[in-house]
């Protein structure tokens, strides 16, 4: 009957490919025949047997952590019962690897496998040094840098708005200044100086010849004529209206009336507010 499953290492006899199911059954196949003489053949080249055991090891192990888990982290113990469950595997007493955490060790040191030591014991993931992964891995860090490059550019954008934006506030500021240095009063005093309404002068004259007898002669208030040039633009206001509609208005009367118009509309708006008020409650 064939055996089911994995048998006993100790009994398997890697010189042959065989395995045997007890002790008295792998004492048998050692004094056979054909092992002394597949041993004869291997002693005559050991080194050379033992290399490509070991290279066939290393194929097959790196193979199966490839297609199983790729480059995932998985504990090296628990992936080597995956590997020796394959009932046909080569042996690692075979090889010239006496444990597994050399044989661990090894890959890490060849660049094949990342290995990772915790409490927990030795961990490996595969490495994938591919043409391919290569390509893969330089679109990768090309795509990266272009990125870089446009939230780079991007942050210039941003830093030049702002600056902008800052330069504007400025010089909305200044402006403001200076509107507000023009409405500003000197504090300098105004004299007003007013001339006296004109008073009728008397005129005495006493008669030379008569001394003893005097008299008083009012005379008449005579008033000064008013220039003909100034009644002439009094008499025509349209041209002054003219003259100040043609004169462009200042940055302060264009606030003054501003000013005034605003306040209107307010107490416009109070005073339509007081007339709702009275109005509701008149009806109530």
């Amino acid at each position: 009957m064939k055996s089911k499953g994995l048998q006993r290492l100790r009994w398997y006899c890697q010189a042959c490919e065989k395995q045997m199911r007890d002790e008295n059954g792998f004492k048998c196949h050692t004094q056979s025949e054909a092992h002394v003489r597949q041993m004869l053949l291997i002693g005559e080249n050991p080194n050379r047997h033992i290399h490509n055991y070991s290279v066939e090891f290393k194929n097959n192990f790196i193979q199966l952590l490839r297609t199983s888990h790729g480059e995932k982290r998985v504990h090296a113990n628990h992936f080597y019962q995956e590997y020796i469950a394959d009932k046909g595997h080569l042996r690692m007493n075979a090889t010239r690897w006496v444990t597994l955490t050399e044989f661990v060790k090894y890959l890490g040191y060849e660049g094949i496998c990342r290995v990772d030591e915790t409490e927990k014991g030795l961990y490996i993931s595969w490495i994938d040094n591919s043409p391919e992964a290569l390509r893969r891995q330089q679109s990768i860090i090309k795509r990266d840098r272009q990125d870089k490059g446009d939230e780079e550019r991007e942050l210039k954008m941003i830093n030049e708005q702002v600056e902008r934006a800052k330069k504007m506030k400025e010089n909305q500021e200044q402006s403001h200044e200076n509107v507000v240095k023009e409405l500003k009063r000197d504090e300098s005093k105004i004299s007003i100086s007013l001339s006296k309404p004109p008073i009728e002068e008397k005129n005495e004259s006493s008669n030379s010849e008569n001394q003893g007898s005097s008299y008083s002669i009012k005379v008449p208030f005579v008033k000064k004529q008013e220039n003909v040039f100034k009644s002439i633009t009094k008499s025509n206001p349209s041209k002054q209206v003219q003259n100040k509609e043609k004169r462009p208005l200042t940055t302060a009367e264009k606030i003054i009336i501003e000013e005034t118009m605003e306040r209107k509309r307010k107490e416009e708006w109070k005073q339509r507010k007081i007339d709702s008020k009275r109005y509701r409650i008149q009806a109530n």
